[in-house]
């Protein structure tokens, strides 16, 4: 899975477009690092576990070292605040991720909304709404969310 992402990312040092040339390497990680914000501030408290587990994620899922995730954890916060919908981020991200990468996408903002061990209202909504944006079955979606419990050692 990891391969995939860089191949997908292409070189982090160099930042060369991918996706067709659409996308540079960080504008795809500025966009799916900002869904895991999301998903981190729908219930209003991004708490200190909130903002680890993303971390934790965008290190070991973009092989990023400690500076880079902080600066891309930045930047995702940044474009959050401006950002007046989802759109923009799942459009790039349906672009340039294959069907199993958008499934890997949701698994991650699965794992981040149960970090605190509950599932809100808020947060419910906003995982149907990504999974329809990002072309993801409920099926899927089920199945993303169950191995996202069962690392969190919640299922």
């Amino acid at each position: 899975m990891i391969n995939r992402f860089k191949a997908l990312f292409g070189d982090r040092r160099g930042g060369t477009a991918t996706a067709g040339g659409r996308h540079s390497a960080d504008e795809l990680r500025i966009a799916a690092a900002a869904l895991l914000v999301e998903a981190a501030q729908m219930d209003d408290d991004f708490d200190a576990r909130e903002r680890d587990k993303v971390l934790e994620l965008v290190t070991d899922r973009f092989d990023l070292n400690r500076e880079e995730s902080l600066s891309l954890l930045g930047a995702a916060e940044e474009r959050v605040a401006h950002a007046s919908q989802l759109h923009g981020f799942t459009r790039i991200v349906n672009k340039a991720f294959d069907q199993v990468e958008r499934v890997e996408l949701l698994e991650m903002l699965w794992e981040v909304i149960y970090t605190d061990g509950e599932l809100h209202d808020h947060e419910a909504s906003l995982m149907r709404r990504l999974a329809g944006l990002l072309h993801v079955s409920d099926r899927e979606s089920a199945t993303a969310r169950n191995r996202a419990l069962a690392r969190l050692g919640q299922a």
